[in-house]
């Protein structure tokens, strides 16, 4: 029989105002902290870090920029800085390149990582995983981490002020979970407690940005946390990242292929993780054939979630870039958990179909 190895954070913190949490929660770990971020992230809530650490005689010893992508030379580059400052607590704040940045070089200089998301745009704060990228930004592989962080802080406060467009990452991308283990789960016959479990994560994930995803968006448009923004945390963050750390073997497929495809482009490499994803999503559908009705209601969900419904939302691309970008989803790995083959035909069709609904449905 196969082992099994799931990893989950010690601690996941979600509320208004938790971040004023973090000095008992990091005195529990060590002394000596090193803050690694993005330069937006460190500028927001890197000097109440520094004040709630004071009160818990906790020294930050280093604030260091992650570096602008994670590619495997930040992480070195890192490592040998927390080693020199005999750092022996990682808080890792910002985006999801960042935390993930932050958490490879935890798992390298084998310490604790108490990770601090200043946006809501992937489960990247939850996981044991780093997904890595080149210096130049374009994608080089999943890296599997074999710790997940000591801690979590989820300040819906902190998430309510960040663009919408981020949340609107988090919702995209969080619809996939769904989407794609449907997509990918309808040809195998697996049935063990595990796969049981992310399917019913993934679920959950859907269910309540379904619920309460337009709502949260309205309210992070007024700068303000509610009830029903909390409820999209915890799907973004929790109920996300236990869907990936349930599953047995690949949970992606079409949606996340289609990003990794457009990573290849200049236009559209930093438009946002989730918001590719989340277009990926409808592309997923219309390549699995599903229904006009179905397609309707799930364009009219992404739509409410401000999540974009056509190429030109994104980028204006000349017909050699979509090509680029069409043949690099085509070739990605996750594409291969697709349950048929998908062509360059079948991938351009779903594109106009999906942008031919948004039409139909007259949404801006």
């Amino acid at each position: 029989m196969q082992a099994q190895n799931i990893i989950f954070p010690a601690q996941v913190l979600r509320g208004p105002g938790v971040l004023s949490q973090i000095g008992e929660i990091c005195s529990l770990l060590g002394q000596r902290a090193m803050v690694i971020g993005g330069h937006q992230a460190l500028a927001a809530v890197g000097d109440k870090i520094n004040h709630y650490l004071e009160g818990a005689a906790v020294t930050v010893v280093g604030s260091e920029w992650f570096g602008g992508e994670t590619s495997e030379g930040n992480i070195l580059r890192l490592a040998k800085q927390v080693e020199a400052l005999s750092a022996d607590i990682i808080i890792s704040v910002g985006g999801g390149k960042s935390l993930d940045t932050g958490k490879a070089v935890g798992v390298i200089t084998r310490v604790p990582v108490v990770t601090v998301p200043t946006i809501a745009a992937t489960c990247a704060a939850v996981t044991p995983l780093t997904v890595r990228y080149f210096d130049d930004g374009h994608f080089r592989d999943l890296y599997p981490l074999p710790q997940a962080p000591a801690s979590v802080i989820i300040d819906s406060d902190l998430l309510a002020k960040a663009p919408l467009r981020w949340l609107a990452a988090g919702l995209g991308d969080t619809l996939a979970k769904w989407y794609e283990f449907r997509a990918i789960s309808s040809h195998q016959s697996e049935l063990t407690g595990v796969a049981r479990s992310s399917s019913a994560n993934s679920r959950i994930c859907y269910d309540l940005i379904a619920t309460y995803g337009g709502a949260a968006c309205d309210t992070v448009r007024a700068g303000q946390a509610s009830a029903e923004l909390d409820q999209v945390l915890d799907a973004i963050f929790m109920f996300a990242g236990l869907t990936s750390l349930m599953s047995s073997g690949a949970h992606a497929a079409a949606a996340h292929a289609i990003y990794e495809g457009f990573t290849v482009c200049d236009k559209t490499r930093e438009f946002g993780h989730g918001l590719l994803v989340g277009l990926g999503n409808l592309c997923l559908l219309a390549l699995e054939n599903r229904s006009d009705e179905e397609l309707r209601e799930a364009v009219l969900l992404s739509h409410a979630c401000a999540v974009p419904l056509r190429l030109s939302e994104i980028a204006s691309l000349t017909a050699e870039e979509l090509e680029a970008i069409v043949q690099a989803s085509l070739h990605a790995p996750d594409m291969h958990n697709m349950p048929h083959p998908v062509t360059a035909e079948s991938l351009y069709a779903a594109f106009a179909r999906v942008e031919s609904m948004a039409d139909t449905l007259n949404l801006s």
